[in-house]
């Protein structure tokens, strides 16, 4: 039996369109390749996407590597390829990143905005994410796969690894060909 959290229509119908599952929490690390043998080598937790980006807005180049759980939900880590010269505190809380469809989003969006929220939303062509922060400052972000997100995750599960090794060798090029300009 569902169990329903408040008794007024808003409160049940904010329950009928909550996110779906835990998309992803990321972190930022200084080593990617440390960060793959761990989760990779001990915990068993595979790479499964290495996506090389420079963000649009600040043009600052990262990789951001996914590392799958058995519910296809994943951790993702962040290195920065600039990261000497402006340095990311390492205990930053990162993000959690919540799957959900997009009409669930734009109601979030609605709703967050509404109440005073700012919110940012990215296209990062492979999945689309809205992102915003809680009174708590956890910063959440709830994403849209794109509708191809199979075909595009066996892609990248075919060449995570040569993405990583090519990026940490100091090759910055964007591999997101699914990422709007």
């Amino acid at each position: 039996m569902a169990t329903t959290i408040g008794t007024s229509p808003s409160a049940i119908r904010v329950q009928a369109s909550r996110p779906r599952r835990l998309h992803h929490a990321a972190w930022v690390t200084r080593d990617q390749e440390a960060t793959r043998h761990f989760y990779e080598d001990l915990i068993g937790a595979p790479l499964v996407a290495t996506w090389a980006e420079k963000a649009p807005s600040t043009g600052r180049e990262y990789c951001h590597t996914f590392f799958a759980f058995g519910d296809g939900s994943a951790l993702a880590f962040f290195q920065y390829a600039d990261q000497d010269e402006q340095p990311v505190d390492l205990q930053s809380p990162g993000h959690i990143a919540f799957e959900c469809d997009a009409e669930t989003q734009q109601g979030i969006k609605e709703r967050l905005e509404t109440n005073g929220y700012t919110v940012r939303v990215t296209d990062h062509g492979y999945c689309v994410s809205l992102y915003v922060t809680d009174p708590n400052n956890l910063r959440l972000e709830f994403t849209v796969d794109h509708a191809e997100v199979e075909q595009i995750n066996a892609n990248q599960l075919g060449h995570a690894h040569e993405s990583l090794k090519r990026w940490l060798a100091g090759d910055h090029t964007p591999n997101n060909d699914f990422r709007p300009h």
